[in-house]
């Protein structure tokens, strides 16, 4: 297969899976929320759940992260993230924020996979999990040297007056983004995937898959987790998603190993999502050497809590 026909045949399945199994879920998921968001019912959720998160290292603004994240998409929490730093969140805070987003599943991967046998509720109670473990982890232990007092406006609350605007606009609004988040991961989509194709084509991937087998013997993992993996930390949520569902329909994977390797594979910690969680500002890079800890306890807690489970 010649460069160029790798490139139109990942052309073509980021396209398909952008606009036929992203877009519809994204849609129907964000008007839901814009709806909640608007009618005050996600700010009475928040105010609700932070005196139980607190102890974990988090705020009212990042427990409306996290329900972004497992909900929604891995690019939703961004916008919280923006208003968190405006009014001048610690950066203790912020590191257990960031580790807690990046070792949790997304709602864009988490809800396609369930048509490939995915257990949903388990999933998102494992990505809790898995979320407030890096989060502990990160307060309590890597991000401790840093400053716990906020650097500007202490209000982290979302407001609980309900939105003038229309039902109409939400909707509007709403479907508005989902296409844009949709259609934005069409060009890195594209390009991960055609990595892979051509690293698929010289050998590499096999090549990888005789060096690991070995190893992945002696742990008793099966190997068809190796190519599913290189798709995933190269491009991210989406490209793991295409591989998976070419691997599921042609019977090369079960239910049981999607399920099995979601603690692993489905997660924003992966190139393209620390590509965008970082170049958000400065000051989420000075914080993520002290993140990086908990999110790797994190997405090992979620490993070991599917292995065992499933």
């Amino acid at each position: 297969m010649s460069l160029i026909e790798i490139v139109i045949a990942s052309g073509k399945s980021s396209v398909d899976i952008a606009l036929y199994t992203l877009l519809p879920v994204m849609v129907v998921m964000l008007c839901l929320m814009k709806v909640l968001e608007a009618m005050g019912v996600m700010a009475i959720i928040v105010k609700m759940l932070t005196p139980v998160l607190k102890p974990f290292g988090l705020t009212g603004m990042s427990t409306f992260a996290m329900v972004q994240m497992n909900l929604i998409s891995f690019a939703a929490p961004l916008a919280t993230l923006a208003i968190m730093l405006s009014r001048g969140v610690s950066d203790r805070h912020l590191a257990a924020t960031l580790a807690m987003l990046l070792a949790m599943g997304q709602g864009n991967i988490l809800y396609p996979m369930i048509p490939l046998g995915l257990n949903w509720p388990v999933a998102i109670v494992f990505s809790i999990a898995g979320g407030l473990s890096a989060a502990s982890f990160t307060w309590y232990f890597s991000g401790k040297k840093l400053s716990s007092i906020a650097c500007g406006e202490t209000q982290d609350e979302l407001t609980s007056s309900p939105s003038k605007k229309g039902i109409i606009n939400i909707i509007n609004d709403a479907g508005a983004e989902a296409i844009r988040l949709s259609v934005n991961a069409v060009p890195m989509l594209t390009l991960s995937i055609t990595i892979v194709g051509i690293l698929t084509q010289i050998g590499a991937v096999a090549g990888f898959e005789r060096l690991v087998t070995p190893i992945l013997h002696v742990i008793n993992v099966s190997q068809i987790y190796v190519v599913p993996s290189i798709a995933k930390y190269l491009g991210g949520g989406t490209a793991y998603l295409v591989v998976a569902s070419d691997l599921v329909h042609s019977s090369n994977i079960t239910a049981g190993d999607i399920n099995k390797s979601v603690g692993f594979l489905i997660h924003t910690f992966d190139l393209p999502g620390i590509g965008i969680f970082l170049g958000m500002c400065t000051r989420i890079i000075a914080v993520f050497k002290y993140a990086l800890p908990g999110i790797l306890v994190g997405i090992l807690m979620r490993t070991i809590l599917h292995g065992f489970y499933f």
